[in-house]
C-alpha cells in the first residue's frame, strides 16, 4: 500500500517545484523586459553599462585619495613631506573634529554621483560609494563606537524622502560592523543651502543648527564617533555637528565623506 502511494507524492512534489520555478520566472519577467527596453546607463556619461553606477572609463576618471595626505584633514599632498606633517589648513584653522577622510576628490564624476544620489533618487549608487568610503576610512573605523550621519531638517527630509548620508552610513556599517546611531544628533533649525555661500557665511548659516537631545546625552558621552556625509567643502556643517557632539561629552569625533573639495595649488 505504501509503495503504491509514494509515486503520486513524488509527482506532486515535482509539480510544486515546477510551479514555483515558473512563478520565479514570471516574477522576474518585468525586470528582464525593462532591462532590454531600458539598458542601465552610466550615471556620468550616459553610456550603457553592465551593472549599476559608472562605466569603466568614468570609474578610471574618479580621483581616489591615497597617501600621502594630511593626517588630520586627509588633504592629499603633491609630494610626501614626511610623517605627521600637517597641511596648511590643519595648522591655520583646525576644526572641532579630530580627523577627516574622503574616498575621492570632488571632481566632475564625483559631483555627478553625489547629485544623482542626493537629488535624483539614485539610491542604487550608495553601495559602491559606501564601500569606497569604508576603504578610505579604515583607520577611523577600527577605533569607532558609532556612525552618525549628518541629519537633515525634518522638512527637507520629508521633501527628499531619505537622507543620503544615512544611506551611505548603513553601507559603511555593513562593511565595518560599526553601528549607525542616526537618532543621537538632530538638526533643530532649518538652514539655507550652503551652495554659493562664502566660508564665513557657511559657518554662520549652520551655527547652532545641530543638537544632541537630553535623552541621548548618555549614548554619546565617552564615545568615539564618526560623522558621515557625502561631501566636505568648507567643513562648516561637519564642524557644527562635531561641536554639538563634543558638547555632549563625546570622547572624539572624526569625519568620513565620499568626496572632498581639494583646492589646486
Amino acid at each position: 500500500m505504501d509503495a503504491e502511494a509514494s509515486p503520486p507524492r513524488s509527482i506532486s512534489s515535482h509539480l510544486r517545484g515546477a510551479l514555483g520555478a515558473c512563478r520565479d520566472v514570471l516574477a522576474h519577467l518585468p525586470r528582464f523586459a525593462l532591462d532590454i527596453a531600458l539598458p542601465t546607463l552610466c550615471v556620468s556619461c550616459r553610456e550603457p553599462v553592465d551593472g549599476e553606477g559608472v562605466c569603466a572609463a568614468c570609474w578610471a576618471r574618479l580621483s581616489f585619495i591615497e597617501r600621502p595626505y594630511c593626517p588630520r584633514l586627509g588633504i592629499p599632498f603633491v609630494y610626501d613631506p614626511g610623517p605627521d606633517m600637517l597641511s596648511m589648513e590643519a595648522i591655520a584653522s583646525p576644526p572641532a573634529y579630530q580627523r577627516a577622510r574622503a574616498a575621492v576628490r570632488y571632481d566632475d564624476v564625483a559631483r555627478t554621483l553625489v547629485h544623482a544620489l542626493k537629488y535624483q533618487d539614485r539610491t542604487d549608487l550608495a553601495p559602491a560609494m559606501g564601500r569606497w568610503m569604508a576603504r578610505a576610512g579604515g583607520e577611523l573605523l577600527a577605533g569607532a563606537d558609532m556612525l552618525v550621519p549628518v541629519p537633515l531638517h525634518w522638512r527637507r527630509a520629508w521633501r527628499r524622502r531619505y537622507n543620503q548620508s544615512g544611506a551611505l552610513a548603513h553601507i559603511i556599517a555593513r562593511q565595518s560592523g560599526v553601528r549607525v546611531r542616526g537618532e543621537v544628533l538632530r538638526r533643530v533649525r532649518a538652514t539655507e543651502q550652503q551652495i554659493g555661500l562664502s566660508r564665513a557665511q557657511r559657518a554662520t548659516n549652520v551655527q547652532g543648527a545641530f543638537q544632541v537631545s537630553q535623552d541621548r546625552q548618555a549614548d554619546v558621552q565617552g564615545r568615539r564617533i564618526i560623522l558621515v556625509d557625502d561631501v566636505l567643502t568648507s567643513g562648516a556643517t561637519l564642524d557644527a555637528c562635531a561641536r554639538a557632539l563634543l558638547r555632549a561629552k563625546a570622547a572624539r569625533v572624526d569625519v568620513l565623506v565620499f568626496a572632498r573639495v581639494v583646492e589646486s595649488r
